[in-house]
C-alpha cells in the first residue's frame, strides 16, 4: 500500500472510444455515453484530444462534451491557429497543449517549449483571455519545467511514456527524472500532472510523488472496460489513485 500524501485526481481520456466508432464512420459507440459513464465511474475530469487530422474526435464531440458532462472538460490540442479557435469557441475548463504529428500512432513525447515559443505566447495567452486554464505537456526535462513557468502556464503534464515503456535500471532512472521535474514544477508554483502509458500495475511508483496532484489515463482503462464496462474501469483506477491498492 501507497501512504498517500495528496489528495490525486483521476482525469480519463476517451480518444480511443472515438478510435472504435471512426473505424465505421458510424455513431457508436458514442463518446458522450462513455463520458458519463467515466464520470460515474468517479472521473474527475475527461480529457479528449482534437487532433489536426481528426482521426478520433471530431469538433462536435468536443461541442457536446463542453456543453453536457459535469465534470472538467481538459481539451489537448496542439498550437495550430485552426484548433485554437475551435478551442476559444468551446471555452473548456482546462486546455494541455501537446506536440502532433500526423504520421505517430500516438503522442511520443513532449513539446519542446524552446523551438516553439512564439507559438505557444499566442495560444497560451489567448487561452488565459477566455479563462481558461493552461498546461503544457513536457518531458521531465528541468529546463522545460522552468521554460513552462516562464510562459505562464497554470499547470506541467509531465509525459510519462519514457517511464511506461522502460525494464529494470532505466525505469529507476525515469521514475527519478520524474521526481525531479514534478519537484521542481511544484517549487515554481506550478500544478503538476502526469500521463501517457501509465495503467492498473505501473501507477504505483507514481502515487508516492507528493507534487503529481492528476493523473490523465486513457488508453489502458478504455481497454478494461472492453471486459468490464467504462464506469468500472474507471472505478478500479480511482481506487488504485485513492487508496494506494488494487
Amino acid at each position: 500500500m501507497i501512504a498517500r500524501t495528496v489528495s490525486q485526481k483521476l482525469g480519463i481520456n476517451i480518444d480511443h472510444v472515438a478510435t472504435l466508432r471512426q473505424a465505421r464512420l458510424g455513431e457508436e459507440p458514442s463518446v458522450l455515453e462513455a463520458a458519463i459513464e467515466a464520470e460515474q465511474g468517479g472521473a474527475d475530469s475527461i480529457t479528449v484530444h482534437l487532433r489536426e487530422d481528426r482521426r478520433h474526435i471530431q469538433d462536435a464531440d468536443v461541442f457536446e462534451l463542453a456543453e453536457k458532462i459535469y465534470v472538467p472538460l481538459n481539451l489537448e490540442m496542439s498550437v495550430s491557429a485552426g484548433i485554437l479557435k475551435i478551442a476559444l469557441k468551446v471555452s473548456p475548463e482546462k486546455a494541455c497543449l501537446v506536440p502532433e504529428k500526423r504520421k505517430e500512432l500516438t503522442t511520443e513525447g513532449g513539446l519542446d517549449l524552446f523551438s516553439k515559443r512564439n507559438p505557444l505566447i499566442r495560444t497560451i495567452d489567448a487561452l488565459l483571455a477566455k479563462k481558461v486554464d493552461v498546461s503544457l505537456f513536457i518531458d521531465p526535462v528541468e529546463d522545460q519545467v522552468r521554460e513552462a513557468a516562464r510562459l505562464g502556464a497554470y499547470a506541467i503534464e509531465i509525459h510519462t511514456g519514457s517511464y511506461a515503456n522502460a525494464v529494470g535500471k532505466k525505469k529507476e532512472k525515469e521514475l527519478l527524472r520524474i521526481r525531479r521535474a514534478a519537484r521542481l514544477g511544484r517549487e515554481l508554483g506550478l500544478r503538476v500532472h502526469a500521463g501517457h502509458g501509465l495503467n492498473y500495475e505501473n501507477i504505483f511508483p507514481l502515487l508516492a510523488v507528493p507534487e503529481i496532484i492528476e493523473f490523465n489515463i486513457g488508453h489502458s482503462i478504455v481497454s478494461r472496460a472492453m471486459f468490464v464496462g467504462i464506469a468500472r474501469a474507471v472505478q478500479e483506477m480511482k481506487k488504485i489513485i485513492t487508496s494506494g491498492k488494487c
